[in-house]
């Protein structure tokens, strides 16, 4: 059974800084990429950033400059380093897996973690 445990929400000054951790266990299938998303109250979930099993990165428009997402070597932990943070990107933040075994394909969501920027 996959499980995806967030940590690291809070609040946060604007300006300041947070950084999400993702601990990622129970994954048999291959993973396809990780990923943090956020929902604000009344509002979509929406990518953030993800990496992919080789690595590759993919960051949003929006945070681009000011979010890293990084991994460990075992790619068991994934890490968004949030920097100048904003107001409006008070959210709850998600972890999410996605993998795939033979053509079909698998979406895990970590609980979330709650992070508010204030003015």
């Amino acid at each position: 059974q996959v499980q995806l445990v967030e940590s690291g929400g809070g609040l946060v000054q604007a300006g300041g800084s947070l950084r999400l951790s993702c601990a990622a266990s129970g994954s048999i299938f291959s993973i396809i990429a990780l990923g943090w998303y956020r929902q604000a109250p009344g509002k979509q979930r929406e990518l953030v950033a993800d990496i992919t099993d080789r690595g590759s990165a993919n960051i949003a428009d929006s945070v681009k400059g000011r979010f890293t997402i990084t991994r460990d070597n075992a790619k068991t932990t994934m890490y968004l380093q949030m920097n100048s943070l904003k107001p409006e990107e008070t959210a709850v933040y998600y972890c999410n897996e996605r993998a795939r075994r033979g053509p079909t394909g698998f979406n895990y969501w970590g609980q979330g973690t709650q992070v508010t920027v204030s003015s």
